[in-house]
């Protein structure tokens, strides 16, 4: 743990920070704002050629990446952001959420136009081929899809499980042992179905679970009402910390902020690792800005409004109710604020992360089973998936702060490659 938290530390120092904001704002400005044209590429998502075998439609492939980046980070992920950080981290999650829809568009950009045809007939794509076909460096794609494969097992597997275990055992009682099992066998019967069974199953389920779970945060927020003003203003003073404090101590607090509000918001976004274009290759869209735009709105439901909400609850309750987080440990402080919605109160919350997990673990197997695919070829996957469903138990009854730590040194290695391909190759991508 020492040793990770060391190497997290200087890998989500100022330089990376700094790399990731200024890719933002770059494409931001690039791109003229693609983000204006949010209302048009959610309207767009919604049109389009039905998913078949082999391919997804535009809505299917924005769905499969929903359900990748839905699930602990904007619950656990958000809570351990201002346990870590302080309430300013909701901010800089927030902005990244707010920039990064211009990098997500140029990372599925360049995924469709440099994605491959398998011989069935199948579309394969994303940063690995981009490195390879666009940069014409086969070890960054192969070092990528490696980073991938590791994420699958990590941020896929590990992080969803063991939160649903904790938020089970704490709520039902549950054994970790049984509910791992359970994780790992509905799991199984989905993702075995292959890709029209994943993007199937991810059109249904994950909008009806976003809309419950936002409208949770809704009725708190109606319950906070008097402390939300404040709450913000608590949020937007403690962003910037230097404004409060002199010296080294708020060079400490600001880094602090950013560090896990832009960790965090990475980590449930992936705006700069490039997964979710693994998805949009697989689009039957031809035309790579229809599909990019879509693919952008992805960050806006996922990181702009779901992380945002529940950000707000969790500082609101700080408000509401000091005693309820006091002792509270880092992942429970969106526990002590949902505890609050009457009548349901922890079950709502452990319902939705089960719900959001589930649907994150089917999506996360895709992104995996493409990497082992682009590193072992389509025999790989059978083998692939049994260790997929096997890591799902081990996720349910390791440490969750380990779990955490892994997740970041992943994100951190799988970004660099990605944002070098961003840079590199940002003339060919078109607004």
């Amino acid at each position: 743990m020492t040793l990770l938290e060391r190497i997290n530390d200087y890998l989500w120092g100022f330089p990376l920070l700094i790399l990731l904001l200024g890719t933002h704002i770059y494409f931001t400005l690039r791109l003229h704002f693609p983000q204006r044209n949010l209302f048009r590429a959610i309207r767009l998502s919604l049109v389009g050629d039905g998913t078949t075998e082999r391919n997804l439609s535009p809505f299917a492939a924005l769905s499969t990446t929903l359900a990748a980046t839905l699930g602990t980070g904007n619950i656990i992920g958000v809570s351990t952001a201002v346990a870590l950080g302080g309430p300013g981290a909701i901010f800089w999650c927030w902005l990244t959420g707010i920039l990064g829809m211009a990098t997500a568009y140029g990372e599925c950009y360049l995924s469709l136009i440099h994605r491959q045809k398998t011989a069935d007939g199948a579309y394969v794509g994303g940063p690995m081929y981009v490195l390879k076909n666009g940069l014409h460096n086969k070890y960054l794609g192969s070092f990528y899809a490696f980073c991938a494969l590791a994420a699958a097992f990590g941020v896929g597997c590990t992080t969803q499980a063991n939160s649903v275990t904790r938020a089970t055992s704490l709520s039902f009682g549950l054994s970790p042992h049984l509910v791992g099992i359970v994780l790992a066998v509905v799991t199984a019967a989905v993702i075995l179905g292959g890709v029209k069974t994943i993007g199937a199953l991810c059109e249904r389920t994950v909008p009806a679970i976003s809309f419950l779970y936002l409208v949770g945060c809704l009725l708190l927020l109606i319950l906070y009402r008097h402390q939300l003003i404040t709450a913000i203003v608590w949020i937007m003073k403690d962003a910037f910390s230097f404004v409060s404090f002199g010296g080294g101590v708020a060079g400490a607090f600001l880094t602090q902020s950013l560090r896990y509000g832009i960790a965090r918001g990475l980590f449930t976004n992936e705006a700069g690792i490039g997964t979710s274009a693994i998805a949009a290759a697989a689009s039957r869209t031809e035309d790579p800005r229809v599909q990019a735009y879509v693919s952008m709105t992805a960050v806006f439901w996922d990181t702009v409004v779901m992380c945002l909400m529940t950000g707000l609850v969790v500082v609101c309750n700080m408000l509401y109710d000091p005693t309820s987080t006091a002792d509270a440990a880092e992942t429970d402080l969106t526990a002590a604020a949902f505890s609050h919605l009457p009548y349901v109160g922890d079950a709502f919350l452990t319902v939705s992360l089960c719900a959001f997990a589930v649907t994150t673990l089917i999506g996360w197997s895709y992104f995996g089973e493409k990497a082992a695919e682009y590193l072992a070829g389509q025999k790989s996957i059978s083998v692939y998936k049994l260790c997929y469903v096997l890591m799902i138990y081990l996720g349910a009854i390791i440490p969750m702060r380990l779990v955490w730590e892994c997740t970041d040194l992943i994100n951190a290695l799988m970004a660099l490659p990605n944002l070098l391909a961003l840079w590199v190759l940002r003339k060919e991508i078109k607004s």
